[in-house]
């Protein structure tokens, strides 16, 4: 069970490209929103609900989001849940939710084949 701590697993579309960040020592930061579709049935009617995510992948999983990832490709990612604050230029405090990606898979891929990347 120490294995499920804090860990999220979500299939969803790119919602934009993946943008990028090298630090002066040479790390690598890639951030991307995934968008996850939840459909259910409210007084009859079919509704579809869209979540948003806020994912971030760094080193060789940015690299790799980078090259391969781009807005509309479906996706797999698993990794964990982590939360941080900063000042804005209004000196209010603003909090953001993001997901740390450890490991991603490439879904609907052209030649029918699922890639671990």
């Amino acid at each position: 069970m120490k294995t499920l701590r804090n860990t999220v697993q979500l299939i969803g579309h790119v919602g934009e490209d993946p943008k990028s960040h090298r630090f002066e020592k040479g790390m690598l930061v890639t951030r991307f929103s995934l968008a996850t579709n939840e459909q259910f049935f409210k007084d009859g009617e079919k509704v579809q609900e869209t979540q948003w995510h806020q994912l971030v992948a760094w080193a060789k999983q940015a690299e790799l989001a980078n090259k391969y990832i781009s807005k509309g490709k479906e996706i797999a990612i698993k990794g964990k849940l982590t939360y941080r604050s900063y000042e804005n230029e209004a000196r209010e405090k603003q909090y953001i939710t993001e997901i740390l990606v450890h490991e991603i898979l490439l879904l609907g891929s052209s030649v029918g084949k699922q890639e671990t990347i």
